[in-house]
């Protein structure tokens, strides 16, 4: 059994900031990319940033020179920082990894959400 838990969303101004934790517990041999990723309402589910084990790191568009991801593979978690943020950052952010465990394939897991509201 995986479980990834996420915090650190809530309620902020436009041009505020939040940072949001997600941690990997349970049965883990090792964890590829880590990422999260972001759903408003009425829209499909998108990738905001992922991060590679080495490290590697990709951002959508939109959040490029704001959000920042990084990661501490000792304690299997990954953090998003974000900055300067926009009523259009509003959404429910999902954590997601890639996780290999004993005996068991790489397989995604993915987080509760949460959720994310800038006002204007």
């Amino acid at each position: 059994q995986v479980q990834l838990v996420e915090s650190g969303g809530g309620l902020v101004q436009a041009g505020g900031s939040l940072r949001l934790s997600c941690s990997a517990s349970g049965s883990i041999f090792s964890i590829n990319g880590m990422g999260w990723h972001r759903q408003a309402p009425g829209k499909q589910r998108e990738l905001v940033a992922r991060i590679t084990s080495g490290l590697r790191t990709n951002y959508a568009d939109s959040v490029k020179g704001r959000f920042t991801i990084s990661r501490n593979n000792a304690k299997n978690t990954v953090y998003l920082q974000m900055n300067n943020l926009k009523p259009e950052d509003t959404a429910v952010y999902y954590c997601a990894a890639e996780i290999t465990g004993p005996g068991t394939d790489l397989r995604s897991y993915w987080g509760q959400g949460t959720q994310v509201t800038v006002s204007s």
